[in-house]
């Protein structure tokens, strides 16, 4: 499998709305399963809310600044997208670790030193399935105790290179694990 990805030079405010099928492509004339990572702000009204359970709840997402990944995974199952989304969750804990800044994972979030670090979710859409990764750069405004690369002195746009360097090797690898193995009875 290839995966491809641009980090896109312009701040990007993200809503919620941008997480629909072929917003990737149109962002970064990238086909098939591909990434867009950015930096820009973060306000998801109640309305846009992908997860069920946080909309009821009447729950808002809100950041001053945070660094976003969208991926598109086109003939994607939504279980695989999450195991998808967990994974790229749990590379961004590893490049943390890998900087100094042990944190801890809790399904498809981030904490470090007790505050919430990131926001994520997986959902299909009619051919794919996609994912958003949120990760605070500047949490005020955030609706919960939360940190930000900022405060962890660290630069959204390098841990966004190396984070989906890692997620597309990741996935490349995979696909060649399954085609380098015979049948068992």
């Amino acid at each position: 499998m290839s995966f491809s990805f641009r980090i896109l030079d312009r701040s990007v405010a993200y809503t919620g709305a941008e997480l629909r099928a072929g917003w990737v492509s149109e962002q970064t004339g990238l086909p098939g399963d591909a990434g867009a990572g950015f930096v820009g702000p973060c306000d998801v009204p109640n309305q846009n809310l992908v997860d069920l359970d946080d909309a009821r709840a009447g729950e808002f997402i809100r950041a001053r600044s945070m660094a976003h990944v969208i991926a598109e995974h086109p003939a994607c199952s939504l279980e695989v997208a999450v195991l998808r989304q967990r994974l790229l969750v749990a590379i961004l804990g590893d490049v943390l670790s890998r900087e100094g800044r042990l944190a801890r994972r809790d399904g498809d979030d981030i904490y470090y030193d007790g505050r919430k670090l990131t926001v994520s979710i997986a959902a299909p859409a009619r051919a794919s399935c996609l994912i958003h990764l949120g990760i605070n750069v500047d949490p005020s405004g955030a609706p919960v105790a939360a940190v930000g690369l900022g405060e962890m002195g660290l630069d959204p746009r390098r841990v966004l290179e190396e984070l989906l360097s890692r997620y597309g090797h990741e996935l490349a690898t995979a696909a060649h694990a399954t085609k380098k193995v015979k049948t068992v009875p």
